[in-house]
């Protein structure tokens, strides 16, 4: 409307001009915004969005779409330019900005974004048809418990071998998401394969429900719920869950009354 000049008055030296940006996820206020070149991921964040739900924790933002990459808490003061965002190992790409908070599992973030863009792949090149799925077999083994020390190493080099060898931009940038969380959260991963232990309590797999026998009274209501019969024990005494016979489903948390079942 108002001209090339006006456009490029705003924005940053290199990064002219503004950027439409569709915020998703763990924020109070989503939705598309348009903003100058040259704010920080905080100050949309926590200026536009209003912060995290229920007041939470941030823990990252994905930046680019589907094979964008995942910015850690501590580079939210990142300036938004290409060069910049670039810099982090995400992109600017679509626009898409998904916010989320410390109840995330990255890898099984890594994991979904993963899934999209294995299933997206046209099939033409084999870095992307047959690397990506790769990646994902490896990250669904780590999410099920089944991961291997050098599963990281190896998600890694393919990664790096995807970017460079694929034939489009779709393989070019399909493994950000999973080369960003392996940098910026390798802790995360680390719990997952050695440990077997899912930090935010997301992946299924690692889940285990348990009773703290000081906080039950016995009123049998969790061994009268649970669908599959795992829950043992007698009136005015603790229970016990069999883990063998566990489906996870959480039915008995819902209803002990005493908040003595917990998820790990």
């Amino acid at each position: 409307l108002n001209g090339g000049n006006a456009f490029s008055s705003m924005g940053t030296e290199n990064s002219k001009g503004t950027k439409v940006f569709a915020l998703a996820g763990r924020v109070k206020r989503g939705g598309l915004v348009e903003v100058p070149m040259g704010l920080t991921i905080n100050d949309i964040v926590f200026g536009i969005c209003g912060g995290i739900k229920d007041d939470n924790e941030v823990k990252a933002v994905q930046m680019g779409g589907p094979s964008g990459g995942c910015i850690p808490k501590n580079m939210l003061d990142t300036q938004i330019d290409y060069e910049n965002i670039a810099g982090t190992g995400a992109i600017m790409g679509s626009g898409g900005m998904i916010v989320m908070d410390e109840n995330t599992c990255m890898v099984d973030m890594a994991k979904f974004f993963m899934d999209f863009t294995s299933k997206e792949s046209c099939g033409k090149c084999v870095p992307c048809r047959i690397g990506t799925t790769r990646m994902l077999e490896i990250l669904k083994r780590i999410c099920n418990g089944e991961g291997v020390p050098e599963d990281m190493e190896i998600l890694a080099e393919l990664g790096e071998s995807i970017k460079t060898g694929a034939l489009c931009g779709l393989g070019n940038s399909a493994p950000n998401p999973v080369l960003t969380t392996v940098k910026y959260f390798r802790d995360e991963y680390e719990a997952h394969i050695k440990e077997k232990r899912c930090p935010a309590g997301v992946c299924s797999a690692m889940k285990k429900i348990t009773i703290d026998e000081e906080l039950c009274k016995g009123c049998t209501k969790c061994a009268r719920t649970c669908p599959v019969g795992a829950i043992e024990g007698t009136v005015k005494n603790p229970h016990k869950i069999d883990q063998s016979k566990c489906i996870k489903c959480g039915a008995c948390l819902d209803a002990c009354p005493f908040k003595a079942i917990k998820k790990n």
